[in-house]
């Protein structure tokens, strides 16, 4: 065991753990945040993803002991960043959510797109969204939720 500092949707916390425990049960187990989701466990599936240094991050896999002192923010947070709160309106509006085992992940793995490419193409959001997998199927609705989130980024001058 090992005691981690750790800058939580910029609240330093500290935790005790195993050092190759993964991000994920950290966050869901000790910290007791359970918007990420637990997936597949092999980060396959995207469903984990939360930013980590602002970079869109499988927690699945990744062991708490190597995340430093980089900044991690979860989708509990995301609201709270411009993108993230245009990308979950865009979700409501486009009526994405069914069973939403892979929202928290569908959701913070374009924020990283949208923060480099205001105008994102639908190559764009495919490279972006790759190997993130939707039970459902909805992958229309969230292109389409995307692209409006990325519409209303960039302001009145966006083509609709």
């Amino acid at each position: 065991m090992a005691t981690y500092e750790l800058t939580v949707n910029g609240r330093k916390q500290s935790v005790d753990a195993d050092p190759g425990t993964p991000l994920l049960w950290v966050l869901r187990d000790d910290l007791k945040m359970t918007g990420t989701k637990y997936g597949c466990g092999i980060a396959a599936c995207g469903a984990c993803t939360v930013r980590v240094g602002g970079i869109a991050t499988r927690s699945c896999v990744v062991p708490v002991s190597l995340i430093g002192d980089r900044p991690i923010v979860t989708i509990e947070a995301i609201g709270q960043d411009p993108v993230g709160r245009a990308l979950q309106e865009a979700w409501v509006s486009h009526d994405v959510g069914q069973c939403g085992d892979c929202h928290s992940g569908q959701i913070m793995s374009p924020v990283s797109l949208l923060k480099d490419n205001s105008r994102p193409t639908d190559k764009n959001i495919e490279e972006s969204m790759g190997g993130n997998i939707c039970r459902c199927g909805t992958y229309v609705r969230i292109r389409e939720a995307i692209l409006m989130a990325a519409r209303q980024l960039a302001g009145p001058e966006a083509k609709p």
